[in-house]
This record gives structure tokens, sequence and C-alpha cells, in this order.
């Protein structure tokens, strides 16, 4: 029986065949439910491998619970409100409409192409009026609570985009999109009160521990930002003015030599504002507003400032300091303000060397004295406090407690927690997102949209050009409205939500997508939430899962959830790499423009084709700037969907990087093949499916059918325990090597047995593959309609079983007992034995401990 592995025939019949059946179709009325979730994408029209590596993850893990027997709910959508559409729009004056739509039909093609199982009845596209129209109600019950507010605020603001750019959008003070330089402007915005949530988000963790990765948790807890210290007033010692400043630090109080204020801080213009000082300042000030604000420029960026003209007293000794504006210090944490002590903070210390200010040692280490025109760095650790008044002598750490009860009693300062999150901005001078529901009127102010005008449509009748602004203010139709309170004339909000708030509840939505009287209903969210698998890259970690958890509290705490974490598990795949090369003078170059000798799948000291300079070779995430990219269709084209599947998780654990190489997808293409012939070959020679086992084996049938059943287990084992799929697939050679180098000797039962295994247990990683060789072996129903194949227990056991001898912590020998052998007996032998008691000899044994079926351990001295 020879049959070509035509996979282009097969992948097409059986998407088509599954498609059919609804395989991936939820019920929403069975008991045994499990929802797995991949991070929707942003339609941008292909696939990257990326995305190729985090949906075939979910699939393989979702056909994993359907073959478990589980009501699966498998659902996909699309972000689909953002700039790039917009800017798409900018470009060709096409509106971003049919250019998403168009997008989203071709990555839909795409996706099912490779197989992944989604139930598209439950499709949905954020920037849908069925969809946004409920982004818009949320919005309105957050409003209600006073959980969405107006507020001025300082952005980055960059002119030709017409928009706010985040922190992580400025780089060296220009727009990362069109290089121009940003500025700082304050606008009237919307916000998420999340800054209320910071807590909560943190004490939810307990809960995700061990079922989200430690690393998403520690980033989460540093992006909240957590801080206990001190709240302590200073006062401007020109004007009285009062600025506080927070601290972790007490204990450096009294070695305070200047204070530094956040550019965008507010009382800098105040202060300076129609003085002598003014023209000085003023412009360093702008220029320092220009630079990013992320903690990354910001450590990386070399620390700049301008004296105000003014000083501030402090409050714990009275003496006056300068009063600086710097570059380091941030508006986003504490309260703009940093009280800089140079002796005991790196920073501030680096500062002061560079600007000649005083630095005033206020804790001594134990072993040494400290000379401030010597010290070379800031001292940071433990020590004695002095020229601290009445905590001199004092260990600096255990005095803390005590120093900000003394604050207390001052009244000049207050112990304090303080947290780095700040409330959400949520207000995007854009036109692709969803318009906020807001109205404004001369008479009465803020209104909001009433619930049954909903959805506030996107228009039609707007002009996109590049530096025109929001294109939402050139429509008339749209800007003018009357007001619903007194009917008056009224305009619109013309800033849309920020495209994170419609990430933020997507997965509620899936739940119940046609649901026209409300985003979702409780008691259908009651059966699928919360989500079991969360499957997305740990880029997201600080923003998207971070919203999702705030919003899903929010919504909680409104009656209108009984949950409060959206999603039990998380896993987060590696990044897909491959070898990008890279010349000093014409940067990256394709794999095309290197010369040299190649080894293995790149090239080894290569030179640039343009001009012989050499190039360095180097390993990171595929992307297109680095020209090291891989086409998913044309991998499918060439070798099927179920070998890219196969390669995508067979090297590696699938949370670690993930390596592309031309060797590795032929070496998964040889592997599918080779296991293809197998089976097609055994086929005639095999009982039939129904045919029992036989109650008499011969010896190599029990060994091969141990095997196979030792195999189901460990493959079992390997998925639940963190989806190691390259340890399940390692398994399964095993037991095909096995396999080859015995079947002539196996019956053809126990033959039939071990390649049924072997296809079902590989079935959720290469099912189109799985399902033609299960029809081969003469069986009707779908492979995912039969279960995940049990081991029987009492086949895997081991007749015998080698357990190592340590004699203190090491091994000295090897014993085999027969399986489940009582200790006595174990102990018994090994004491016995001459490469034991070699080592025991003039010893005494101070403790056995014996292990069954594990091993020995003898402690002696």
């Amino acid at each position: 029986m020879t049959h070509e592995y035509d996979f282009h025939t097969i992948e097409t019949r059986w998407q088509k065949k599954w498609e059919k059946e609804d395989l991936f179709k939820a019920d929403p009325n069975a008991e045994k439910r499990f929802y797995c979730l991949t991070m929707f994408p942003y339609p941008s029209g292909v696939l990257h491998m990326g995305h190729v590596i985090n949906y075939t993850l979910g699939d393989i893990i979702s056909r994993y619970y359907l073959l478990q027997g589980f009501n699966l709910l498998s659902p996909m959508g699309w972000d689909s409100f953002g700039l790039p559409a917009e800017n798409a729009a900018i470009r060709t004056g096409t509106h971003p409409q049919p250019f998403t739509e168009q997008n989203i039909e071709k990555m839909t093609a795409q996706m099912q192409r490779a197989g992944w199982g989604y139930d598209w009845t439950r499709e949905i596209a954020t920037s849908h009026e069925e969809y946004y129209r409920w982004t818009q109600w949320l919005f309105l019950q957050f409003y209600k609570q006073d959980m969405a507010v107006k507020k001025t605020a300082p952005v980055n603001w960059c002119t030709p985009c017409g928009t706010v750019l985040a922190n992580e959008q400025v780089h060296e003070g220009k727009c990362e999109r069109c290089g121009t330089e940003v500025e700082q402007k304050d606008m009237s915005q919307w916000f998420f009160a999340m800054s209320r949530y910071a807590q909560r988000l943190l004490d939810g963790h307990e809960k995700l521990r061990g079922h989200w990765p430690d690393a998403v948790l520690a980033m989460q807890e540093d992006w909240i930002g957590r801080s206990e210290g001190a709240r302590v007033d200073f006062h401007v010692a020109e004007t009285g003015k009062t600025i506080s400043v927070f601290t972790t630090r007490p204990d450096t109080l009294f070695g305070v030599t200047f204070m530094s204020l956040a550019p965008e801080h507010p009382l800098v213009e105040k202060l300076v504002s129609g003085t002598e000082h003014e023209q000085r300042v003023m412009p360093v000030v702008k220029s320092m507003r220009r630079q990013g604000t992320s903690e990354k420029d910001i450590a990386e960026r070399e620390k700049v400032g301008v004296w105000t003209g003014f000083h501030v007293t402090n409050p714990v000794n009275g003496e006056k300091v300068p009063l600086w504006v710097a570059n380091f210090a941030l508006m986003s944490y504490g309260t703009g303000a940093v009280m800089a002590v140079p002796a005991h903070d790196q920073r501030d210390f680096e500062f002061a060397r560079k600007y000649d200010l005083p630095i005033k040692i206020v804790i001594t280490p134990n072993d040494c004295e400290l000379d401030p025109t010597t010290m070379t760095e800031a001292y940071v650790d433990a020590g004695t406090m002095i020229q601290s008044g009445p905590f001199d002598g004092r260990n600096n750490r255990e005095a803390m407690p005590d120093i900000i009860t003394w604050l207390e009693e001052q009244s000049v300062g207050k112990k304090t927690i303080n947290y780095r999150l700040r409330d959400w901005l949520i207000s995007r001078q854009r036109y692709w997102g969803a318009p906020i529901p807001i109205m404004y009127c001369d008479a009465c102010g803020i209104v909001p949209v009433p619930e049954a005008d909903l959805p506030v449509r996107l228009p039609h009748d707007v002009h996109f050009q590049e530096g025109q602004g929001n294109p939402l203010a050139t429509s008339e139709s749209f800007m003018n409205c009357t007001c619903p309170q007194c009917g008056g004339k009224a305009r619109r909000e013309t800033d849309t939500m920020d495209t994170f708030v419609d990430s933020s509840w997507y997965f509620l939505r899936y739940c119940d997508p046609h649901n026209m009287e409300a985003p979702f209903d409780p008691t259908v969210l009651q059966h699928w939430m919360p989500v079991d698998q969360y499957i997305g890259g740990i880029e997201h970690a600080t923003m998207h899962l971070i919203y999702a958890r705030f919003f899903t509290m929010v919504l909680h705490d409104m009656g209108l959830l009984s949950f409060e974490e959206p999603f039990k598990r998380l896993f987060c795949q590696g990044m897909v790499c491959k070898t990008a090369y890279f010349c000093h003078t014409h940067k990256w170059l394709p794999e095309s423009d290197v010369e040299g000798q190649r080894e293995g799948d790149s090239i080894k000291d290569g030179t640039c084709k343009h001009c012989g300079a050499s190039v360095r070779s180097e390993m990171t995430k595929i992307s297109k700037s680095k020209y090291n990219v891989v086409d998913p269709d044309k991998m499918f084209d060439r070798f099927g969907a179920d070998t890219v599947r196969l390669y995508m998780v067979s090297d590696a654990p699938p949370d670690k990087m993930q390596v592309w190489s031309e060797s590795g997808i032929h070496g998964a293409w040889r592997l599918l093949t080779r296991l293809w012939t197998l089976v097609l070959q055994q086929i005639p020679s095999l009982s039939t499916p129904e045919t029992s086992i036989p109650t008499e084996l011969g010896s190599t049938d029990v060994a091969l059918r141990r095997k196979t059943h030792q195999c189901v287990v460990r493959v079992t084992e390997a998925i639940e325990g963190g989806f190691q799929f390259n340890t399940a697939i390692a398994r399964c050679n095993e037991l095909l090597a096995l396999f080859r180098s015995t079947a002539d000797q196996v019956h053809p039962t126990i033959r039939r047995e071990t390649l049924e295994f072997v296809i079902r247990v590989l079935a959720p990683i290469v099912p189109h593959f799985a399902e033609e060789l299960w029809m081969h072996l003469g069986h009707q129903k779908s492979i995912f309609r039969c279960g995940w194949p049990q081991a029987d227990m009492n086949v895997a056991k081991e007749d015998e079983v080698e357990m190592p001898v340590q004699i203190n912590g090491k091994i000295r020998a090897r014993m085999q007992f027969p399986t489940d052998t009582d200790q006595a007996t174990i102990q018994e032998a090994v004491l016995d034995c001459p490469d034991v008691k070699k080592w025991l000899q003039d010893k005494t044994i101070r403790k056995i401990i014996v292990v069954p079926n594990k091993l020995v351990n003898i402690a002696i001295s």
C-alpha cells in the first residue's frame, strides 16, 4: 500500500470536513467546558512567524482538550482599530474600513490554510459597529461610577502625526514614526482611574501565582511600582509655596543638598515666569520636555539640569538648598519633585559632581570614614547616622520607622505608600478608534450620550491629510449635535479611545457575540469565564494584561461580573529567531548581500557585497527591518501546514526562543514522511481495528506494549506539565525507533495499538496528517471524536527497575530490583552488594533511606 504524502490535498480535504462537521463549534449547554484563547491579532494583512507560533500553540492545546472530552470554546477575532489603517488612509485617500476588511479577509484565509481550528461563528472585530457600540456603553458605565474622568495633563505631542505619543514612542526627543521633534503640551483628556486599583492589581497576583509566568508577575509588580516611604513637605524659600516629595529614604533627609523638579512640573513655569530667570531656564526646560520620558531613555541619557534661581527649605534642619529642574525627575513617579542626596544616591551623586553641588554625608560605614571631596560613588549601604539631629548614632535602616513617626509629630511629613501606576490615558486624537460617547454643551457642560443613541458612529465625510490632526474634527455632521438635556447646540468629543480599551473586554464578547441587548449576558459568562488558558507574548505583560485585569475588576465591582480575574492560566510563547547580518556601513543586510562560507544554516565570517566590510551575524528576532523574515505562506506551500506546526514545537520548549532554520524544517518533513511510509507499509499486515489484544504475548510484544503505554503517560505529563511538546515528540520518536527495530517480531494487534497510539498523541500537533492516517487505518470517525488514548498503568509498569545507590550523596553502585520490591529486601540486598561493601569498610552507617523503585541513600561517617 503506497500513497505519496500529498499534503496539499490532505490538508484541504480535512479542513473542509472539520468545517462541515462543526468540529470547533462550541456547545453553550455542555457541562465539561474549556475556554482556550490566543491573543487576537491586528489585521495587518499578513501573518508572520510570531503569529504562527502563537496560534499553533493555541490550536495544539485546543485539540488536546477536545480529545480529552471537553466542550471547547476556541474563538478568533480582530483587534481592528488602530493607527496603521489610518496612516494608510492618509497615504492613499482610502477609508480605513475597506482597507481593514480586505486585510481581515486575507488573514482569515491564511489562518484556515494553517489548519487552526476556531469557532468562526463567534468572530468579532473591534471596528465593527456591533462591537464598538458596547465599548462605548462600557465607557458610560465607567463614567457613571466616576471611573472615567477628564483632566488636564502634559502629553508628548507630535504635530505632523497630530496625536499624543506614549513615552515609549519618543526616542531622543523625536517621534518614532515620523522623526519630528516632539513637544510637551498640556491637554484636557479622558482617563480611566486605574490608579485606584493599584493595590487590588497587586493583591490579585496571589490568585495567579503558579498559573502565570513568574516573569509576567514580576514585570507587572515593577510597573505598578508599590513603594513604602514618607511624604515630606518642603517650602520654596522665596515664596512660601509648598513642594511635597515622596521618598523611600527618609533616613537621608538630613543630607539633602538640592531638589529636582521634573521638566513637566506645573510649578516650574509659575516660579520663573516674569522673573530674571525665565529666559535662562525655560529654553533648557523645553528642550528637556522634548526628550522621551521612558525609564530606559532616562537611564541611558546624560543627566542635564538647570537651576531655577529659587531655593527650598529643608523641614528637618531648616537648611536652604537650590531648586533645580532635572531631566531624570519624572512627573509619573511620586510628586514630580525629588529631594537630592548625592552622598547616598548614585544618580544624585553624578548630577552633583557635574554641576559642582554640595555633598553631605549623613550615613557612614562602620569600618571607614567617607570624605565628600574624594568619594567616587554614592554610599548606599547600611551604616550609622551622623549630622542627623536626634538620630545621630542610630543604624539608618533600624531608625527608618522612628524617623517617619518623628516627621508626623513635627507635622512636616507622613507615612505614605506610593504607586508608580498612574491613571490610564485613553484619549487618542485619531479617527480609526471607538469615538468617546461624550458631548459638550455651553449650558450643560459635559454630557454623556444617552445609551439609547449608541453607537456614536464614525462618519464618512472626513478628510485624511498629513498633519491635519484628528480627521473627526473635519466632519461637521459628526461634530455638530443636539444636547439631550437642554435641546441646545452641542459638539461631540473628537477623541477616540485607546485601542487597548477594545482589547480589555473582547474575551467577554466571545462568550455572547450576537447579543444585541447588552455586551454580554452574565449567565452566559458564568458558563464560560474565566478563560481557562490564555496564550500570547510576554511583551503584553505591562499593558494589555494589566488593562484587561483592571477592566475585569471594575466590571466585577459594578456587579456585571462574578469574577475578578479574567484569565486563570497564562502561557507566553518564545520569540521566533533567525540569523541576521549587520554591516557597519550598510546596516542590516539580506542574506543575498553577504558573501562567505556557509556553515549549516548561516554564513560565517561573511563580507558585505556592497563595500567588502566584515559582516556580523546575529541570532535575532525575525523582523522586516533586519531582512531575516520567513514567509509562512511559502513554508505552507513547500512543506505543508503540519510540517511547519511540527517544526515550531519540536526543537525547544515553546516558552523559549524558537530558532528557525532550513535544516530544522527539513528534519520535521523527514519525520512525517518516514512515519507516513511506515504506517502505510504496515497496514496490510495489521489486525483489524476490532481485534482484541491477545492473552498470550511474547517478550517482544510485552516490551513494545510497555513502551507504548509509557509513551502515552509521558506525553500526557509533558503536555499537562507546561506544554512541553518537544518532549512529547521526543518520546514518540523513541517509541518509533523501538517499533522499527522489532516490528517483524511483534503481533499484528500490538503493532496496530502502537501505531494508533502514536498517531493519536501526535494528532493535536499534526492534525491533518493524523486524520488521514487514522482513516487509512480503517476508522470512520474523526480522530478528534475518538478521545485521548488511555494508558494501562499495569501494562506500562516495568518488570524491573534500576536503582542507584548513593553513599554520602555520590552514586557508588546501580542495582536491578523487581518493581515494587519492599524496603527491607532492598536494604538487605544493597548491604550485601560487593560494590557497596567496599565503601562501607571501617565506616559507621548513620542512616539508610530507601525510596522504592527510585534510589537508596546511605549516610556514613
